[in-house]
């Protein structure tokens, strides 16, 4: 799938903009730091996600002094047109519409645009803490099974509701609400059980796609014989059934006023040769993996869902050295890419078309078509 056309209102430093990047091949974003290279990126992602990959509340999203922003994508899906329309506001809810459509509920309008962003936090994936893992594992998910978000968010809603009874009981487990506590335990047991399934599965088919990946990455950037044995393994944060398991909890999770157990507390353990990666790789071992791990899931998303998903490679390539860089430019998948740089992109990294980023402002460089060497020597001060 691709990206025909990004229009946006009002979204983070952009009080208007168009953006048309190329179908197919590498679109290059190329400005300063701080022009709002990274913001566009963000936007195609709020379009596919609903939310930004950075974390960032809709309030910062919106431009400053704004009530509203609009992000508005026009997609192709395999020759289907989308259409997706996202008002975001400051003081109430978003207004979402697919193909003129209002859609009701956000998990409806999830992952109609498949997208993969690449970006220098991913390492946060590896060595950082189980949510940075979980939410990666989520996303990924989200891609893979069109029911996964409406189950997502089932779950975090039990798991909220949960958790705020378990916190008004100060300690203390009344008969009254023990009942109250029974409801919210089987609705938490029933899609927690869901969403740990989906998990695994993710997981486990995920894991031949990191391991080619990081073969690749290891070998291409000049190690010495075979690279290290990648493990992928989803550990679950209790044994048996979901329910029986929160039974056994009871006692503990009312004295903390927190649910200990379920999908919340779990962990996607990741090794490099038998060794814990989040603790015992290099940090060029980690960095590996993780562009690894984005690798394999859009490998894996792009064969289940049947087209590609839109890939941002957010400036992905000021944070690797030469070997790793042209590693990546050699394993990057076919279909349309978006990639922001405000310096010099890996020599020979073929470029369909390339925008100029100023300060919220585009321009299109119709003269920057080709090899990535070739405009460099041309055009010296855009490189830098």
């Amino acid at each position: 799938m691709y990206i025909e056309q990004l229009s946006l209102r009002n979204f983070r430093n952009y009080f208007e903009a168009d953006l048309r990047p190329a179908p197919d091949g590498i679109t290059l974003l190329r400005g300063d730091n701080g022009a709002g290279k990274t913001n566009l990126l963000e936007a195609v992602y709020y379009g596919g996600k609903l939310r930004s990959f950075r974390g960032a509340a809709v309030q910062a999203l919106i431009f400053s002094g704004r009530d509203q922003a609009v992000v508005r994508a026009t997609a192709d899906r395999e020759g289907r047109p989308l259409l997706v329309e996202i008002e975001l506001n400051a003081h109430g809810r978003d207004r979402l519409r697919l193909n003129r459509q209002t859609v009701r509920r956000a998990e409806d309008l999830v992952s109609a645009v498949l997208v993969t962003v690449f970006s220098p936090d991913d390492i946060e994936i590896v060595k950082g803490n189980p949510q940075a893992r979980r939410d990666f594992l989520d996303d990924l998910a989200a891609s893979l099974y069109p029911k996964y978000p409406a189950a997502l968010a089932e779950m975090e809603r039990a798991l909220h509701q949960r958790n705020a009874l378990l916190k008004s009981m100060g300690g203390a487990l009344r008969p009254a609400a023990a009942s109250t506590l029974d409801v919210w335990d089987t609705k938490l047991a029933d899609a927690g059980e869901q969403i740990v399934a989906s998990r695994q599965e993710a997981s486990s088919s995920l894991a031949p796609e990191v391991i080619a990946a990081y073969e690749v990455l290891a070998t291409h950037r000049g190690g010495r014989g075979a690279p290290a044995q990648v493990g992928l393994t989803y550990q679950k944060s209790w044994g048996g059934a979901l329910g029986a398991a929160l039974s056994r909890a009871r006692a503990e999770d009312v004295r903390r006023g927190v649910t200990t157990v379920g999908p919340q507390r779990d962990d996607l353990v990741l090794t490099i040769g038998g060794l814990a990666a989040r603790v015992q790789a290099s940090q060029g071992e980690q960095r590996s993996l993780a562009l690894a791990l984005r690798l394999g899931g859009h490998a894996l998303v792009a064969v289940r869902r049947g087209t590609s998903p839109v890939l941002l490679l957010d400036d992905i390539f000021s944070e690797l050295d030469p070997r790793r860089s042209a590693a990546l430019a050699h394993c990057l998948p076919p279909g349309q890419t978006l990639l922001t740089t405000a310096g010099p992109v890996p020599p020979r990294l073929t470029i369909a078309k390339t925008f100029l980023v100023q300060e919220g402002r585009l321009e299109v460089a119709e003269d920057e078509v080709g090899d990535a060497t070739s405009r460099h020597q041309s055009h010296p001060a855009e490189a830098g």
